[in-house]
């Protein structure tokens, strides 16, 4: 992150019920010059109340703990403080909280077995407001859509086969360049199409643009 051409260091709140877990993870992030760990949260309703109090750039949120959930939490921290993000660090690859923390407002999801670079690389990513949904992941909310799943609003049917296309290299994890290379188009035409597919989707970015593309079964993994 940088405003005005100067490196801001990304505050992180990190949210997690086990103690040793947690603070294996502050001492991990501290570690980093471009981090800094501004508070520490058992539960739920702590990680909101310190979220409202320190304002950090991102909170590192576990999905079960007690007193109030991952899930409730992230959904009210980004209610009331929007210019936070939330990414979700659990043990869990449960099919429901992975919809669960998405659907509340996580900007991205990883295992806690992720290896430590992925975990630096993640923070920056949601810090800069991109989301982070790892093909694996991406995978996993497959298997929470039901065929009696929402109905197509009918600006979704008007979804060109160039978009679909480029939905479900999204869904696969593709980046910009990646997905032009394999299309053959330019980036600044990606972009464009993905512009308009959020318009299309009502969609704030590509993680909530993949998730209602699979809820609505507009495409699959």
């Amino acid at each position: 992150m940088s405003e005005g051409g100067t490196p801001v260091m990304i505050k992180v709140l990190v949210a997690d019920d086990h103690r040793v877990v947690r603070a294996g993870l502050a001492a991990l992030l501290r570690q980093q010059p471009d981090l800094v760990v501004v508070g520490e949260a058992g539960n739920g309703e702590e990680a909101v109340r310190l979220a409202g109090e320190l304002q950090p750039h991102v909170v590192l949120m576990d999905m079960q703990m007690p007193v109030q959930n991952g899930v409730e939490a992230t959904r009210q921290i980004r209610s009331h403080w929007p210019g936070i993000e939330v990414l979700v660090l659990t043990t869990y690859d449960d099919d429901e909280l992975i919809w669960g923390g998405l659907q509340a407002g996580a900007k991205g999801y990883l295992l806690k077995d992720a290896p430590p670079e992925e975990l630096i690389a993640g923070i920056a990513t949601v810090a800069a407001g991109r989301s982070l949904l790892p093909p694996h992941i991406a995978a996993k909310l497959v298997q929470v859509i039901s065929s009696g799943g929402p109905g197509r609003p009918s600006e979704l049917e008007s979804l060109t086969e160039r978009e679909l296309e480029i939905l479900r290299c999204m869904a696969s994890g593709a980046a910009n360049k990646e997905i032009a290379a394999a299309l053959f188009i330019s980036e600044n035409t990606v972009k464009t199409h993905i512009s308009n597919l959020f318009q299309k989707l009502g969609a704030r970015d590509r993680t909530e643009a993949v998730t209602r593309a699979l809820s609505r079964g507009l495409i699959s993994l």
